[in-house]
């Protein structure tokens, strides 16, 4: 499998180690988070999953949205998420994105990646998500065939 890695390639019984400058861009993501912006379901089910965590400066990496939270908190919570470096990817409620929209459609880096996934009470939307408009416009039609 890593037969075209044949300078620092170590082997041990059958496993292959794969060199140290590939292992470094595997790891370039070691110890970034996740962070969540959704509904209490949302938030729970990941919450579960193992994502919960406080930096060193006590902020968390999640926001539970309910019928009382304000789009101005919404949207400072955001932005201060893409400020984090720990932070590598936002999952946001589609619903919730829409209320934020602006703000999500002017992040235009790679990191943290903003990912608008389904709630509960709201299926998923492709036409909304603003990262699958982005990607069929970097590709033609004539690219597909």
């Amino acid at each position: 499998m890593f037969e075209d890695f044949n300078d620092s390639r170590v082997t041990y019984g059958h496993l292959k180690i794969l060199p140290p400058e590939i292992q470094r861009m595997s790891s370039a993501a070691k110890g970034k988070l996740m962070a969540v912006i959704g509904d209490e379901d949302t938030c729970v089910g990941f919450l579960l999953g193992g994502i919960g965590e406080l930096n060193k400066n006590r902020q968390q990496n999640f926001l539970v949205v309910n019928k009382n939270t304000s789009i101005s908190e919404i949207e400072e919570f955001f932005r201060a998420l893409l400020l984090r470096v720990d932070i590598a990817i936002i999952l946001i409620n589609q619903n919730i994105a829409e209320l934020i929209r602006h703000a999500i459609d002017s992040h235009t880096l790679p990191i943290p990646a903003v990912l608008e996934i389904p709630s509960k009470d709201h299926p998923y939307d492709p036409s909304k998500d603003s990262i699958l408009r982005r990607a069929k416009g970097m590709f033609s039609a004539e690219e597909f065939r």
